[in-house]
């Protein structure tokens, strides 16, 4: 059975392009309200007035999410614009490609704090209010680099492993209240997170998906049983190299220019 969206109160981060841009207009097609957060006030208004066009009750927040000290008054003020939020979608991410020996503590807090902790805290603010109504649920859009370690991508692997960890963990916690929890773990996606500035030219050179095809994942993951969902289907890679870790790590290392 398909999640009924229609009505349905969604709160996207990272919204202003790439699979947050997609999956926003999406589920305002389908005439979910959709509240998008993301830091370019230009590219977010581009989204919101094409969510607009079906969902004229959606709306949009300008928000840097580095800044965690202010993302759970953030999420209050959603949830009352909205008249409440029915999914949270933690998608805001941002890349850091390098070696490890070329990465400083700053760089790796930063990769931290929109990878993870806004995730965190937008959760923790709103989890009261969805446990005293009985229902919600958070859709963590983690990567397969949170099951992988990626070669020049630790910061990146680490945030995205600790979202894993913490999604499992809640999962736990939150069974039987009314609370689900969904982990999405994409592959490599065609947006922007591959072409940013001060960061190493990716050693990946294999195909993309497309943004919308991971999208129409997610929304069919919303009615799903299964708490993680792997989109497109990598989950063969990842038991593989659970299956014989050193043998992973000796071959991906093999990835690294000489």
């Amino acid at each position: 059975m398909a999640y009924q969206v229609a009505g349905k109160r969604v709160l996207i981060t990272g919204a202003s392009s790439g699979l947050g841009a997609a999956l926003a207009r999406q589920l305002a097609r389908q005439e979910a309200v959709v509240g998008l957060i993301a830091r370019r006030r230009d590219r977010l208004g581009e989204v919101l007035a094409d969510c607009q066009r079906t969902s004229p009750a959606s709306a949009m927040w300008v928000a840097d999410l580095a800044d965690t000290s202010a993302v759970g008054e953030l999420a209050l003020q959603a949830w009352d614009v909205l008249g409440g939020v029915d999914v949270l979608v933690n998608n805001a991410a941002i890349p850091k490609r390098r070696p490890i020996t070329e990465l400083n503590p700053a760089e790796v807090e930063a990769v931290m704090r929109v990878n993870f902790f806004a995730a965190v805290r937008l959760t923790l603010a709103l989890l009261p209010r969805m446990l005293v109504r009985g229902s919600g649920m958070i859709v963590n859009v983690s990567s397969v680099g949170g099951r992988l370690g990626i070669i020049h991508e630790t910061a990146y692997c680490a945030s995205k492993f600790a979202l894993c960890g913490w999604s499992e963990a809640m999962a736990v916690d939150l069974h039987g209240t009314g609370i689900s929890v969904k982990l999405i773990e994409p592959g490599p996606v065609d947006t922007e997170i591959w072409d940013q500035p001060d960061n190493e030219e990716p050693l990946y050179q294999g195909p993309k998906v497309a943004a919308d095809l991971v999208a129409d994942g997610i929304v069919a993951a919303l009615a799903s049983d299964r708490f993680e969902h792997y989109l497109p289907d990598m989950k063969g890679v990842v038991d593989a190299k659970n299956a014989d870790l050193d043998a992973f790590i000796a071959g991906a290392a093999l990835m690294a220019p000489r």
